[in-house]
């Protein structure tokens, strides 16, 4: 059931994220059509609006990395062949990244309190707009984070045969 609710949010979170990509298309088109051609004048809100974009589509793009396992995961040591050798190396790995993701969430929210009194120059929106990517980062990582220890917890009591997989 977690399991389920989890995936439905990083599914989410991918079309979220393909619409922003298809979003940053517009202003950064802009931008190169008044830089190069003169067909437009220069707005300079394009290129707010474009790194407001390119903020939110990093932060997705962790969360969503982090679900399927392909960030924060350096292999500086050989994959361990023993059960509890991989428990160790996995839990690890989710231990360390459940501690930065909770480091993300609790100070990303002073860090999202700090955007909310400020207003961006060209556009006039309030920068909490860009400021909240980074608790709400945290947030998911550390849900993920522990769901995947809680799985890696139960792939080794569920492969109790000893035998090295």
């Amino acid at each position: 059931m977690i399991e389920k609710v989890l995936e439905g949010y990083c599914q989410f979170l991918r079309v979220v994220l393909g619409c922003l990509v298809g979003a940053l298309i517009i202003p950064v088109s802009m931008q190169v059509l008044a830089r190069y051609t003169g067909i437009i004048p220069v707005y300079l809100w394009t290129e707010e609006l474009a790194t407001f974009l390119f903020v939110w589509m990093v932060m997705l793009g962790s969360i969503i990395a982090v679900w399927e396992g392909t960030h924060f995961d350096v292999h500086v040591v050989p994959v361990a062949k023993s059960r509890l050798g991989k428990l160790i190396q996995q839990g690890f790995v989710q231990v360390v990244l459940c501690i930065f993701a909770v480091l993300f969430a609790y100070y990303g929210i002073g860090y999202a309190q700090f955007g909310a009194i400020q207003t961006s120059v060209m556009l006039q929106v309030n920068m909490l707009i860009i400021y909240i990517t980074v608790p709400i980062a945290g947030f998911s990582w550390a849900a993920f984070s522990i769901f995947r220890l809680w799985q890696t917890f139960q792939e080794f009591k569920l492969s109790g045969d000893g035998v090295a997989q």
